[in-house]
């Protein structure tokens, strides 16, 4: 195959570990936070709860993680190969909902 027909197919979406797309995605600064926030329990993937940090996400899985005093609910909707600048880290994911442990309140984002 020449170059240009190799760029022009599909490519294949592969999972990328928990951890690392966390931290990819600006929800912790480092991966080994990650890690710990993951082995905690303080993360579900479509709707169970996920010990090891090498589990695997994918676009489109429901995400539930609990930080800090928020419990957020996103939609994975790409990977990442880096940890990048905040604006390009937003379009990894789409927020459904935050919630606020320390105020209660529940704000559903979207329609």
């Amino acid at each position: 195959l020449s170059r240009s027909s190799r760029a022009t197919q599909t490519e294949v979406i592969l999972p990328q570990r928990i951890d690392k797309w966390l931290c990819y995605a600006r929800f912790v600064k480092h991966r080994a936070t990650a890690s710990e926030l993951v082995e905690a329990g303080h993360v579900r993937l479509n709707h169970l709860v996920v010990q090891k940090p090498s589990h695997a996400v994918k676009p489109l899985d429901l995400l539930t993680i609990a930080i800090h005093d928020d419990i957020r609910v996103i939609r994975v909707l790409a990977e990442a190969d880096r940890r990048g600048p905040a604006a390009q880290a937003s379009l990894l994911y789409e927020e459904l909902m935050v919630e606020n442990k320390s105020h209660a309140g529940t704000q559903k984002l979207g329609a």
